[in-house]
């Protein structure tokens, strides 16, 4: 950023506009690996937990099928001669099938790493129990009955309380498993929610730091533009005080000087025309040239009440703006009325120089850009302040016109007097300027009413040297 003096001041924006994006870059960057890692971390939760469920089922149903052959056994050994052994061999096959299924699904399933011993060893269990049960009932069909109960008593039952000694403690390892799974999770999960919270305290001092370095840069930036300001609202009065001694200076010059040439040329014109013979061609002529004169005079003295009238000055604001409103329909064509609420004070006349200021700037506007055939002025004395009204019945102001520089240079003026200045749509149309001034309390008493405009003026024509 380049200053009005010419120097460059670096602007925050780059370093705020980059801070920004890496901000956001790394925030979805984290985002989507923390969502990517806790999916996967649901994923494999929800599969481990499946796993361990289908698992501890094929094992009880691996263990309800070795107590049904645990409770077959017994009633084989219990039941009289005369009931054959044979007579099982149905059931133990049922059950023979339903045990195999189930350790094949259970070793589908598990989730137990398993060494190839302990694999040996649990094939080796089943093989010795089902070889028992073969034998069982291979004695039986051969007619041996108490061999047959012989070889469950011995053989098939201690088979049968390794192979559910190995099952109970698969059962327990997934168990373990299943707790092990369960506490990794956690950690796991933990792990993510410490990363999360480093991550977050990260940003947020990012965050933090990034908006301290903004505060700090606007409040630079909004101290630079209030002394910008106070430099252009300081320039603007030095401008519009110069304007104004330099109009009064020329209005000055114009009233006494030429005004006062052109009153000797009026008064010697007028001491001509009484030594020429009535009658004569040069009388006639004499008596023109001071028509000519006094219509100069005129015209001088309204040019440097225009320029900077004396009346404001020495009648007061009040007056003044009389003797304006008694030039508008001459000068713009309108029609215009004024009302004034409220006792005339004297107002400062800085204070009234600007009022004034703004009033002919208003009706210009009103003559140049409104298309109104009429314009009310209202001047109110309140306490402490001077307000002043222009209503006009136009078409109103459009966006274009509240930018104009007219309107630009009359809130100037307005706050260079502390003033405020407001532009309203008055319900039956057109536009409404509102000026409202405030002021100290005057020490002097007010002006008396009775005072008319053509009291400031030089009373003096030519003819009265």
């Amino acid at each position: 950023m380049k200053t009005p003096q010419g120097v460059h001041r670096f602007s925050p924006t780059a370093a705020l506009l980059f801070g920004l994006i890496v901000t956001l870059v790394t925030v979805l960057v984290y985002s989507w690996y923390i969502i990517g890692q806790v999916s996967n971390l649901q994923r494999l939760q929800a599969d481990l937990s499946d796993r361990n469920r289908m698992a501890s089922l094929q094992l009880l149903r691996i263990q309800s099928d070795l107590n049904q052959l645990a409770l077959a056994m017994r009633d084989m050994l219990a039941a009289e001669d005369a009931t054959p052994l044979t007579s099982w061999e149905g059931q133990f096959q049922r059950i023979r099938v339903d045990f195999e299924d189930a350790l094949g699904r259970e070793e589908q399933v598990s989730v137990v790493e398993r060494t190839p011993e302990q694999r040996q060893a649990l094939a080796g269990a089943v093989a010795s129990v089902w070889t028992a049960v073969d034998r069982v009932f291979a004695l039986a069909r051969a007619g041996r009955p108490d061999e047959a109960r012989g070889e469950i008593r011995t053989a098939l039952q201690s088979s049968l309380a390794e192979l559910a000694s190995a099952v109970g403690r698969l059962l327990l390892q997934t168990n373990e498993t299943e707790a092990r799974a369960a506490q990794q999770t956690q950690d796991i999960y933990r792990q993510v929610q410490r990363q999360v919270y480093w991550f977050l305290s990260i940003a947020l001092a990012a965050i933090a730091g990034t908006s301290l370095y903004l505060i700090d840069s606007n409040q630079k930036l909004f101290a630079r533009l209030a002394a910008l300001a106070e430099e252009r609202r300081g320039l603007a009065q030095a401008l519009i005080a110069t304007r104004e001694a330099t109009l009064r200076e020329i209005a000055r010059e114009l009233h006494d000087e030429f005004g006062q040439l052109l009153t000797a040329m009026g008064a010697m014109l007028r001491r001509a025309e009484r030594q020429v013979p009535e009658g004569a061609p040069l009388r006639k002529d004499l008596r023109e040239i001071g028509d000519v004169a006094q219509s100069a005079l005129d015209n001088v003295r309204g040019l440097s009440q225009s320029l900077h009238p004396s009346i404001l000055d020495e009648l007061g604001l009040d007056s003044a703006i009389q003797w304006y409103v008694s030039t508008i329909e001459k000068q713009h064509g309108l029609q215009v009325s004024y009302t004034r609420l409220g006792a005339p004070v004297a107002v400062d006349a800085t204070i009234a120089i600007q009022v004034y200021r703004v009033l002919q700037e208003a009706v210009s506007n009103v003559a140049r850009h409104s298309g109104a055939r009429s314009t009310r002025i209202v001047l109110r004395f309140v306490a402490g302040a001077v307000e002043l009204d222009i209503v006009d019945d136009g078409r109103g102001i459009g966006p274009a016109g509240r930018r104009g520089l007219g309107l630009v240079a009359m809130r100037e003026r307005a706050e260079l007097v502390g003033g405020t200045l407001d532009l309203l749509e008055p319900d039956g149309g057109g536009t409404l300027v509102r000026l409202r001034v405030p002021f100290p309390e005057p020490a002097t008493p007010p002006l008396a009413a009775g005072h008319r405009p053509d009291a400031a003026t030089d009373g003096t024509r030519l003819g009265a040297a």
